[in-house]
């Protein structure tokens, strides 16, 4: 049997802890209207897994979204601490993806080429 490496442990704990944290979102927070507009759209897991970064997408006020991510944290973590079958509950960290507009830009302009 192979031994699993840190990285893929890090990857499906990083996974478990985004799923996690969605429905935390959607059970306590759907009524919030700038979190239920989010997307959580992956995770990596930083400092042998003491850190969590969960990346979001937003289509629109994202520093007001962002604000709003920082505030809940800590309940989020408390909640995520009830769920997840590990020792230690990661700290948390909401970051806004902007992968979505960068790929708009550079398809926008490809097709302002001249060829």
């Amino acid at each position: 049997m192979k031994k699993q490496t840190n990285s893929n442990r890090s990857e499906k704990i990083a996974s478990k802890v985004q799923t996690l944290v969605a429905e935390i979102l959607q059970r306590n927070f759907s009524d919030d209207k700038l979190i239920s507009g989010v997307s959580l759209v992956g995770a990596q897991s930083h400092g042998g897994m003491q850190f969590v970064k969960i990346f979001f997408y937003a289509h629109d006020n994202i520093e007001a979204t962002q604000k709003r991510l920082d505030e809940i944290t800590k309940m989020v973590r408390f909640e995520l601490a009830q769920k997840i079958d590990q020792k230690y509950v990661p700290e948390i960290r909401f970051v806004y993806d902007d992968t979505l507009e960068r790929a708009n830009r550079i398809e926008e302009l490809l097709n302002n080429i001249d060829m």
